[in-house]
């Protein structure tokens, strides 16, 4: 169901001109917090330790702690006890959230011997007739991406099994758009390498049995079918369990409550294995923050930290608590949110330094992109260029928990190691690493444990994540509209062609104090912001 909600003008975090003219002084801006102290006090060997606890969950309690398992509920209360010792009151958000199990599946191509395994069901994908489909036709729509009725135009799907290309809308538009035109069932291959592990949001009438497939498979059969026909089998036996989960959500005990900085990272792994990269390891490392911030003293905002429940099937849990605030508070409760910060995998062992691209300056948006959300991109950007540490784009594709908070209007951004896309030359020559295979070998698999976890880049990240939440938590800014934006320091970062952001060549020459205390005074107001039209959706 989509809900149009009106604009609201939101308070939000910003330095004042007057404070950036300081910081390009060379005086850093009192500080209840000193970002530098905290990158200091919050350490990969705390966050290790932290994640040997998830390990040790996982290992006691049938190997991963997925949404509904007692793994996930002794994670959380591991989250808990910590949390209340550092002086925290966490609270538990509980809500309902649908479980599938594929209980039988099987994809074959009369004359095609793929890679094993051979496609991925989607999340929520309808399962077909008991026994399966035979000797089906291949078709594909008009327009490869198969989106609308229109790029359905001219084909026969009636009785087929449909092969569209992912990119443009959402799978499940893909799926019902196909299902409209009379298909049985749709392959989706990927538009990029490595395998293709999506949902459907919801299963729902209009959707038929939906499978995701490699890049190269659906090429294979996109030749094969250019020589005739091509028949495939498919069956897909599923069903559906609801269970009752939840997030745990912890406030500094200080700071304005108008004026809320919030940090998030999912609990839940998959389950197939622990999950100690995803996500323990953004779950490990906001804990570590939360609890180094709780000994930093009185702060001007409050730093709002959220672990997330059911993130793996289908982004529920950070999807329940945007609705939920939204409906106990309306436009008011969101304003409050200045903006949210994500981190799901951050340690990924074949590693990449990657912030979500608010500006879109190297990948276009396929969702609005909230006013503000340019600068929290930023906060994080002018760390790494502050200190000389290469980084590049990822998607702002609405993959991870910031998606419910960008559709109500909440600037957000965050960092990311990387998944399931393959590693370049260029990213090797920026960040080492094997060319050649995906970022995280042990994606979603029982291999992500804490003996493929990569500490340097988890230290990288610890660093832009400590720093930037402290910055923020100072902030002491907050008028209505839109601040002017003054660059106090430098000129841009050099953007590669390949996308790659490097220290500008002034960077050398940023004062320490403007690192230990001023970092977000590059942003000089720009996340003081008039909130988008609100609105949800599923993707």
């Amino acid at each position: 169901m989509t809900t149009s909600r009106p604009r609201a003008t939101r308070i939000g975090i910003g330095i004042g001109i007057g404070a950036a003219l300081a910081v390009t002084a060379g005086i850093a801006p009192a500080a209840a917090v000193d970002p530098a102290d905290l990158e200091e006090r919050v350490t990969v060997d705390a966050v290790v330790a932290h994640l040997q606890q998830l390990q040790d969950i996982a290992d006691a309690n049938g190997g991963n702690r997925a949404a509904g398992t007692s793994g996930y509920e002794a994670s959380a209360v591991y989250i808990e006890q910590t949390l209340t010792a550092a002086g925290y009151t966490p609270e538990r958000q509980y809500f309902d959230a649908d479980l599938q199990t594929i209980d039988a599946y099987t994809l074959t191509i009369d004359g095609y011997t793929p890679a094993d395994p051979f496609g991925i069901p989607m999340e929520f994908t309808p399962g077909t007739p008991v026994g399966g489909l035979s000797d089906l036709p291949l078709v594909t729509p008009t327009a490869p991406l198969g989106c609308t009725a229109d790029d359905w135009a001219g084909t026969d799907a009636a009785g087929a099994i449909a092969l569209v290309s992912r990119g443009s809308c959402s799978f499940a538009e893909k799926s019902a758009a196909a299902a409209a035109a009379g298909a049985e069932a749709v392959l989706i291959y990927n538009n990029e390498a490595g395998p293709l592990q999506g949902t459907l949001g919801a299963q729902t009438p209009e959707l038929a049995p939906t499978v995701g497939i490699l890049q190269s498979e659906g090429q294979d059969l996109l030749t094969a079918l250019a020589n005739g026909p091509v028949l495939a089998d498919l069956d897909l036996q599923q069903h559906i369990d609801s269970v009752e989960t939840f997030n745990i959500i912890a406030d500094t005990p200080t700071g304005r409550d108008d004026n809320v900085v919030m940090l998030g990272a999912h609990l839940d792994s998959v389950e197939d294995g622990p999950g100690i990269n995803d996500n323990g390891s953004g779950s490990a490392a906001i804990l570590e923050v939360a609890l180094q911030l709780a000994a930093s003293g009185e702060l001007e905002n409050t730093v709002r930290f959220a672990w997330w429940g059911a993130e793996e099937i289908g982004l529920l849990g950070s999807a329940h608590y945007v609705d939920d605030l939204y409906e106990t508070g309306g436009d008011a409760a969101l304003e409050t949110i200045a903006t949210y910060l994500n981190f799901d995998m951050v340690a990924s062992p074949n590693y990449v330094i990657s912030v979500y691209d608010a500006d879109q300056s190297t990948y276009e948006a396929p969702v609005e992109v909230p006013e503000g959300s340019i600068a929290t991109e930023a906060a994080f950007t002018s760390y790494f260029d502050a200190i000389g540490q290469p980084w590049i784009d990822t998607a702002f594709d609405a993959r991870s928990d910031y998606n419910a908070f960008i559709l109500a209007g909440i600037p957000a951004s965050g960092l990311f190691t990387g998944a399931d896309d393959v590693k370049t030359a260029e990213q090797v020559a920026l960040f080492g690493g094997t060319e050649g295979i995906i970022m995280d070998p042990n994606y979603h698999t029982p291999a992500d444990d804490i003996s493929n976890i990569n500490v340097d880049a988890l230290r990288i990240m610890l660093g832009a994540m400590a720093h930037v939440t402290a910055a923020l938590a100072n902030d002491t800014s907050a008028v209505n509209g839109v601040a002017p934006i003054v660059d106090p320091v430098a000129p841009a970062p050099e953007v590669t062609e390949e996308g790659d952001h490097l220290l500008a060549a002034s960077g050398s020459e940023i004062s320490g104090a403007w690192l230990g205390g001023g970092i977000v005074a590059l942003l000089a107001g720009a996340l003081v912001l008039a909130a988008a039209a609100r609105r949800r959706r599923t993707v």
